[in-house]
């Protein structure tokens, strides 16, 4: 099976996005790299232009939706910074604007980006209309890239409407395809070999840094990366909900709550689970735990069309609450998953092709007990599909995988 996103599909997307912007011109922005860009993670282009055009590691690259210019060839252009030969030396050779590129890339037109000022310009005078489809950035930040060239646009072009189109891309990204699902699948697989590796090693004695390291060789032996900083934390670490520092020593009866996921292809996935160090749960252990999974299984039985995440998260939590541990839940139950762990979430409903987590959990530093259970649940027509129900979850399945190390 081929594991990647073929050039049509993304020459799709992007021809989705130039309809439904009618007359309407915009940008997107694939992001610049700075040098203060941390050297053990590579720099990626923006989300939202990698969906649409499936190129990562092109600082400064650009795209320009045009739907009123004459030439039907040129209402979709890619923008790509001019050549560098100094550069280049330094971090490899860039191609030239060629027909192997345009074949390469699946975009009949591609320019250098001086020349994007003055196409967007033209774009502007003619249309009129502009559409942000960036996500607006809240009052105390910068201002989202595309609004930011529109505003200086109108101080120069006068009558120039800006339009909020900023839910455009992420209700396409939302919904999965089969080729992105099945990145996905590829991911959970890797996920799953990871966790078994976890508790392969888990023990007594042990440093929580170990068991991350074996979930990473896992991943990185099925040809995937790691989706986003682990957490490992054992005892008291374990109520920690976003403990990173692996330092921690492994004691006997404690519990160690891992949250991780694998990501091929851009594409993640996100798991938790929660082991008992010794091999097997204490009754109250147990019976935390077990009042976690009922919360899990009742959030993913939630998970239909038409459903909210809000929801979602009341299934699961009246599990919780019931059980008299409100208090000790103190996250919410799920977000999307896709190109980012945390994936773009668009106003409205659930829809089938939607791929979201469910992840309760209940919290009590004062016993040193932190319990959550994590699931990456595909939405369906019918009923929602957990995609990473191959990792043991209830109580005899987490045991008997412990038992046989």
């Amino acid at each position: 099976m081929d594991f990647t996103i073929p050039l049509e599909e993304y020459r799709e997307r992007r021809e989705r996005v130039l309809e439904a912007l009618a007359d309407a011109a915009a940008v997107v922005l694939a992001g610049s790299e700075t040098p203060s860009g941390s050297p053990a993670r590579r720099w990626k282009t923006d989300r939202l232009f990698h969906y649409l055009t499936g190129i990562d590691y092109e600082s400064g690259a650009a795209l320009l939706f045009d739907p009123t210019t004459e030439d039907p060839a040129r209402r979709i252009t890619l923008f790509l910074r001019p050549r560098d030969p100094e550069t280049e030396r330094w971090d490899g050779a860039r191609d030239p604007l060629d027909s192997a590129l345009r074949a390469k890339t699946g975009f009949a037109h591609v320019r250098r980006t001086t020349y994007l000022p003055t196409l967007l310009t033209e774009a502007a005078r003619r249309t009129k209309r502009l559409a942000c489809l960036h996500p607006f950035a809240s009052y105390n930040a910068d201002v989202s890239p595309d609004f930011a060239f529109f505003k200086k646009i109108g101080e120069r072009i006068p009558g120039v409407a800006i339009e909020d189109q900023t839910q455009l891309l992420p209700a396409m990204r939302a919904v999965k395809s089969p080729a992105e699902l099945a990145m996905i699948e590829r991911a959970v697989v890797a996920t799953e070999a990871g966790f078994a590796a976890a508790v392969s090693t888990i023990r007594p004695g042990l440093r929580e840094g170990d068991i991350e390291r074996a979930i990473t060789a896992a991943f990185r032996e099925l040809g995937c990366e790691p989706a986003f900083e682990p957490i490992v934390g054992a005892g008291v670490h374990s109520t920690v909900l976003h403990y990173s520092d692996f330092d921690g020593l492994v004691q006997e009866g404690d519990l160690i709550v891992i949250d991780y996921g694998a990501a091929y292809g851009n594409y993640a996935s996100d798991v938790t689970r929660t082991y008992p160090a010794s091999g097997t749960f204490t009754a109250e252990q147990r019976h935390i735990y077990e009042v976690v999974l009922r919360a899990n299984l009742a959030g993913v039985a939630a998970a239909r069309p038409g459903a909210t995440f809000t929801e979602v998260d009341a299934a699961a939590r009246a599990i919780i609450d019931a059980a008299g541990y409100a208090d000790a839940f103190i996250h919410g139950t799920s977000h999307n998953v896709g190109l980012e762990v945390h994936d773009v979430t668009p106003d409205g409903p659930l829809r089938p092709g939607m791929v979201i987590t469910v992840e309760p959990g209940i919290y009590l530093p004062e016993k040193g007990l932190g319990v959550r259970i994590e699931d990456d649940v595909l939405v369906t027509e019918g009923d929602p599909r957990v995609l990473t129900d191959a990792i043991p979850k209830t109580v005899a399945a987490v045991e008997a995988a412990m038992a046989a190390r």
